[in-house]
């Protein structure tokens, strides 16, 4: 999608007032014509007119206005988001490109990073530098954003947001060995708290409190601010996500609907 976006700014540049078909939009764009006709079913990207044979026709506003919402789908903003915000009587084109530009800056350096560190470790498997400890970990924080970025990056960012990601991703990094340490601890006590919390089959009790306490506390290591409703949300999540509900379930069938209870219970949300 990014390689189609040079073509857009030479439309704006060269003050040229071209119309477009839904083809001719979709090769300018580089999305497809069926994606162009759902835009329009759902009102996010009406044609300007539909000419006397039937067929929508873009122009310069419509352009314009694919153009925002690329972006934004680059970033991982649901559609009817988009909607909501390119609609808005505040909306200000020129401000929104600039957050775009900021947004996709902060991806290049988090991508620039993890490539940094793929080149290195290369370099050291071959023999050809040498790693300080430090650096390994370094590159160990990176490679396990770079993991959880691919596994569940889309997901969480439409679910939470590109900036609450990105913050909770700046944590990571920042975190010192020794944070990072406890993190690790923590989330083998959780594990360990849990299994012994479940033979007791009660959700409020003092062990299963204690186990979703260490959860909480294993949360603050990298959300970047704790609330009782995203920890709620997310036990859920466990017992809804398959990937989730298996790594809980394989310690013991059922662990992760009995975690979930427990949070609930321990944020007052059930």
């Amino acid at each position: 999608m990014l390689v189609h976006w040079g073509k857009f700014f030479e439309f704006f540049q060269g003050g040229i007032h071209v119309e477009y078909t839904v083809q001719g939009l979709s090769n300018l764009a580089g999305v497809s014509t069926r994606t162009l006709r759902y835009y329009d079913e759902i009102g996010l990207l009406k044609p300007a007119k539909i000419n006397s044979s039937g067929y929508r026709i873009y122009g310069e506003a419509e352009v314009d206005k694919l153009q925002q919402i690329l972006f934004y789908r680059e970033l991982g903003v649901k559609l009817d988001k988009i909607k909501e915000i390119i609609s808005s009587p505040s909306f200000d084109k020129v401000k929104a490109l600039k957050e775009h530009r900021e947004k996709l800056l902060e991806k290049r350096k988090q991508l620039d990073l993890l490539i940094e560190n793929v080149e290195k470790t290369i370099a050291l498997t071959e023999g050809k530098i040498k790693m300080s400890d430090r650096e390994k970990f370094e590159g160990f924080k990176r490679s396990l954003i770079e993991e959880n970025e691919k596994k569940y990056g889309k997901e969480i960012r439409e679910k939470y947001g590109e900036d609450a990601v990105n913050k909770s991703n700046k944590k990571i990094l920042n975190m010192t060995q020794e944070q990072y340490k406890e993190f690790e601890k923590l989330s083998s006590e959780i594990l360990e708290t849990l299994k012994a919390a479940y033979k007791t089959g009660d959700p409020a009790g003092e062990l299963a409190q204690k186990a979703a306490d260490l959860h909480r506390q294993w949360l603050c290591y990298t959300w970047n601010t704790y609330s009782k409703e995203a920890h709620a949300g997310l036990a859920q999540r466990y017992v809804d996500d398959e990937r989730f509900r298996a790594y809980y379930d394989k310690e013991q069938p059922g662990l992760a609907e009995f975690l979930r209870d427990a949070i609930l219970v321990y944020t007052g949300m059930k």
